[in-house]
């Protein structure tokens, strides 16, 4: 089975810039971070065609290049951004569906389970095989919602050493251990019924300032779909970080003994109207985004190094075809 991916490239709504740019169009060895996603999902073999949202007119020169274009294998397209992350989600999926006009259309019954793979435009060491093992994963889960996951363990690769700079990530402490978001969604956009907590939630997925987390706790107590479950694991998940952060390694174990991950994904399933689940992959690269200028120079400066180790890991890594080089 083969699914249309959408990069997420826009610079509206909780985008950040880094150096006052779109993430998407730094460069890192010559080649805007979009165009490094773009060839990665060219060997993704169940994707089946890709769609990049965002300033279209900056887009097609970025992705216009003779190198790019001999690579391309799959069917790529250019749409130009909405005002926020939802809205170009939910517009990518109406122009997807089949048979719709330029302008796309509304997605009638029998274009309910209708997949789309959502990824960001700034992953500079993802690669075809961590992408293929999560679509695969999500696929078997056969649910509305899957998010990538990916294990503290694999990410260690990106942590600072003695003379070396590096990147130190942010984690959900839960019962099953220590976990990163990935960049990565499979998603039945149709089935969901409150899409609207999407953009809220990925606003705040690296929160670490409190008044904003109690504005958010207290939507969700108010909300139609929120009730105190969802604050309380929603706090307990922030405590549990904010330990782990400040190096309180006990405490954040105490804390997540109590967080599940089965109940965070029934809480997240309750809030977006749908069957959510998470995929956990042990590559580690599409965690690994741009958030800031630091990790942006560290990432170009380490970049050869810490690809070549992502692809030996994916190599390592059993039952994944990545298709061909």
């Amino acid at each position: 089975m083969t699914i249309p991916a959408v990069v997420a490239a826009g610079d509206r709504g909780a985008a950040r810039a880094i150096y006052g740019e779109s993430k998407a169009f730094l460069e890192i060895e010559g080649r805007p971070l979009v165009a490094h996603i773009v060839r990665v999902l060219q060997r993704v073999p169940e994707v089946s065609e890709l769609w990049v949202v965002g300033d279209s007119d900056r887009l097609a020169r970025a992705l216009g290049g003779e190198d790019l274009r001999r690579e391309l294998r799959k069917p790529l397209r250019v749409m130009p951004q909405e005002g926020n992350l939802y809205e170009n989600a939910w517009q990518a999926y109406r122009r997807i569906l089949p048979g719709a006009a330029e302008g796309g259309r509304d997605p009638e019954p029998p274009d309910l389970d209708q997949r789309v793979l959502y990824v960001s435009a700034d992953m500079p060491f993802a690669t075809a095989e961590e992408i293929s093992r999560f679509v695969r994963g999500g696929l078997a889960q056969d649910c509305d919602y899957s998010l990538g996951l990916v294990t503290e363990e694999s990410l260690r690769g990106f942590y600072p050493r003695t003379g070396e700079p590096g990147i130190r990530m942010a984690y959900f402490n839960l019962r099953e251990g220590r976990f990163r978001q990935s960049n990565l969604h499979l998603v039945r956009p149709g089935r969901l019924g409150n899409r609207q907590y999407i953009e809220e939630m990925y606003r705040h997925r690296h929160q670490r300032e409190l008044g904003p987390i109690v504005r958010l706790a207290w939507r969700l107590l108010t909300s139609q779909r929120g009730g105190f479950a969802i604050v309380l694991y929603y706090a307990l998940m922030h405590l549990a970080g904010a330990a782990n952060r400040r190096g309180w390694r006990r405490a954040a174990d105490v804390l997540r003994r109590w967080i599940p991950m089965a109940r965070i994904e029934r809480g997240c399933g309750q809030l977006l109207g749908a069957d959510f689940r998470f995929v956990v992959t042990e590559i580690g690269g599409c965690a690994v985004d741009v958030d800031n200028e630091h990790d942006f120079e560290v990432a170009r400066e380490r970049y050869a190094e810490w690809t070549k180790a992502q692809h030996e890991r994916a190599l390592a890594a059993p039952g994944v075809d990545p298709g061909p080089a």
